[in-house]
Formats: structure tokens, C-alpha cells, sequence
């Protein structure tokens, strides 16, 4: 427990890796592993790249593209989500460094804020949160940008979970870096 938690928590992003980021999902990008020729010795391709999860029969996969204005840190964490059923995979598009906030599940079922990390993604560099992970929805650094983004929905509540914070959970995020 924190000494003061009437005062904002302040955390420094870090850069993202695959081993940081592994209790939360994959690091998705070409070079992570071993990769095979493909397209007649003009391209490498590197499979299995992330762990593509959906527990409901009823959910078809989504491919959407999302376009996220830039914001500069430091930065307020004010919510964090998760998806119960499926897992998400952001890949960026047009990017340059975008931020992503992740938390492991408390006893309670919600977020361990006190265990929230923030990474740095660069372009690049993508990554899928693993099923029911908490995380902050994307935020564009530098400038705006688009990510594709896949996961199983069947338009019901279960798709998606929002937990909105007190002011007094509040965490700011910045970089050193």
C-alpha cells in the first residue's frame, strides 16, 4: 500500500521488450524469431508471432483500424479495460511511438494498480494483450497515429470492460528516455 495515495503515483514508461511485456501479451514484429523465405527469396516470414485467444463461439473476428491523436506525457491514467473473451493485437500502421499501460488482475477481479507498468512502442512494433489483461486504451506519441487492430467481439458488454478510477488512483506516466 502506498504511503500517500491521495497523491498521484508517478511512473516512468519504459522501452517496451518482449521479455518486460510477457506477462501481458507478445511483443509483435518481424525478427522476434526464427523466420523462413517466403515470396520467392524476396521476403521473410515469421509465424506464430503472437497467442490469438477467443473463448466464445458466438464472436467473429474484428479488424478494425483505429486513428489516435497525439498526446504528450506526462500522462493521466483515468481508466483501464480489459477483454474477458479475446485477446487484441494493435499493429501500427502509420506511427511513430505510441504508449501502452498494463496491469495484472487484483484478487478482486479488477486492476492491480499498484502493479500498472507503461511501456514505450516504437514504429514498428506491435503488440497483443493476452485475454482479460487490463490495459489503458492506446495512446499516440509524437504524433498521430493508425493501428490495425484485431479481436473476437460479438457486440455484447463481455467485449469490452471499462473501469474509470477515482482521482485519487490516478497514475502519471512519463518517459526518461
Amino acid at each position: 500500500m502506498r504511503e500517500h495515495p491521495d497523491v498521484p503515483r508517478v511512473l516512468v514508461a519504459r522501452p517496451l521488450t518482449p521479455e518486460g511485456f510477457a506477462p501481458y501479451g507478445d511483443v509483435v514484429s518481424a525478427g522476434l524469431g526464427p523466420g523462413a523465405l517466403a515470396n520467392q527469396g524476396t521476403a521473410v516470414r515469421f509465424d506464430w508471432s503472437a497467442k490469438l485467444e477467443n473463448a466464445r463461439e458466438s464472436a467473429r473476428p474484428n479488424l478494425a483500424v483505429f486513428r489516435s491523436v497525439a498526446r504528450s506525457l506526462p500522462f493521466t491514467v483515468k481508466l483501464l479495460e480489459h477483454h474477458p473473451y479475446s485477446s487484441q493485437v494493435f499493429l501500427p500502421m502509420r506511427c511513430e511511438r505510441y504508449l501502452v499501460c498494463v496491469a495484472p488482475t487484483a484478487p478482486s477481479g479488477g486492476p492491480d494498480l499498484e502493479r500498472l507498468e507503461a511501456f514505450i512502442c516504437g514504429p514498428g512494433e506491435g503488440v497483443n494483450y493476452h485475454r482479460g489483461v487490463w490495459h489503458h486504451p492506446i495512446v499516440a506519441l509524437d504524433a498521430p497515429a493508425e493501428l490495425a487492430m484485431l479481436a473476437w467481439e460479438d457486440g455484447s458488454e463481455g467485449d469490452c470492460v471499462v473501469l474509470h478510477f477515482e482521482p485519487s488512483a490516478h497514475v502519471q506516466v512519463r518517459f526518461d528516455g
